[in-house]
């Protein structure tokens, strides 16, 4: 009988495989879609495709053979992931399953340099112009861009922030043009539409993740430069000092989830506003062994004070994401009664 997944459409062969995997690991993927991708696959879902079950069984080989390909190409690049799998199947069915593999993430700029370390993307932007770092940054994921922004110059810093966050559409023709120049080492794949990756939301996302030397030095150049720019990103961000306005009900919170010794550390050299917000909402008991550790602390690296304020602005951001805590930005919207 003839392979009938061959006359498949991709959303029907998702559709195949959904009804295999059961309703439970059904529902594990499809937490992981888009709306719009969830709304097309349930109509996929209710109308399945007719097939048999020499059909079904080919589209599960087919899944398992892309999946056991991207496993590859994680690992060792689309070099690899293609020597291996001629190696087990052929020359012709491996150029078949790694063409299906890359026409799937098609659309996805820079999707090689999203898997790249960020070390070694930074030996490939370093030189670059701060436009081309700026555009890059924009399109892969924040923890990976704040680390290459992280170890870049702080000139440089402060400008590809600046850059990204001035960024508006993007022509396909200047994107394919960076993916030219770094095609070596990240992929060639290209959206056919404008996108507006930059923007001062990312900026703030990038800041965020950084250390705070890198934040301050990069805050520091923009309020000298671009001051308007500077107060709008501060406007959106949330730093350490920014929680002695909250209301005491959510410091309380907050200081649930963070350690004694990172509160310590992070009072060190803090303002009186910042500590007074922090041992008042403590108990008498906890608030006087800080203040004895305080005391007793000795001098220490500025370095170590900023690490442990970061991990308690992690806490902060992470409450607020889970919506048990609320942060009054400006505005009426953002009134807290």
């Amino acid at each position: 009988m003839a392979d009938t997944s061959l006359v498949l459409t991709g959303r029907q062969k998702a559709a195949v495989l959904l009804l295999g995997l059961g309703p439970e690991l059904a529902a594990q993927v499809l937490k992981h879609m888009s709306d719009a991708e969830i709304e097309e696959l349930t109509l996929a879902v209710a109308s399945p495709p007719p097939i048999d079950r020499e059909g079904r069984d080919a589209v599960f080989r087919e899944f398992a053979q892309l999946l056991e390909a991207h496993t590859y190409v994680a690992s060792g690049g689309l070099h690899y992931a293609q020597d291996v799998l001629e190696r087990a199947l052929g020359t012709s069915r491996a150029l078949e399953i790694i063409h299906r593999l890359t026409s799937a993430i098609q659309g996805r700029p820079f999707e090689v340099a999203r898997r790249a370390d960020p070390l070694q993307l930074l030996t490939f932007l370093q030189g670059e112009h701060p436009q081309t770092i700026a555009l890059v940054l924009s399109y892969i994921a924040p923890d990976q861009a704040s680390q290459v922004l992280k170890a870049l110059p702080p000139d440089v810093q402060a400008n590809v922030a600046q850059r990204i966050a001035r960024m508006d559409r993007t022509s396909p023709d200047v994107v394919r043009e960076v993916e030219r120049v770094l095609e070596t080492k990240i992929a060639s794949l290209m959206t056919a539409d404008f996108s507006t990756p930059g923007g001062i939301d990312v900026v703030v996302n990038l800041l965020n993740r950084v250390d705070r030397g890198t934040e301050k030095a990069i805050m520091g150049h923009l309020e000298q430069n671009s001051p308007d720019l500077a107060e709008e990103i501060k406007r959106r961000m949330f730093l350490f000092e920014d929680i002695a306005r909250l209301d005491d009900r959510f410091v309380q919170r907050i200081l649930r989830d963070v350690d004694n010794h990172d509160m310590t550390l992070a009072l060190k050299g803090a303002s009186d506003a910042i500590q007074q917000k922090f041992l008042s909402n403590v108990s008498s008991r906890v608030a006087e062994q800080v203040r004895e550790d305080l005391q007793y602390l000795g001098p220490v690296r500025l370095r170590d004070v900023e690490e442990a304020q970061r991990r308690i602005v992690a806490v902060v951001r992470q409450l607020e994401e889970a919506g048990e805590i609320i942060i009054a930005r400006g505005g009426e919207d953002d009134v807290v009664v």
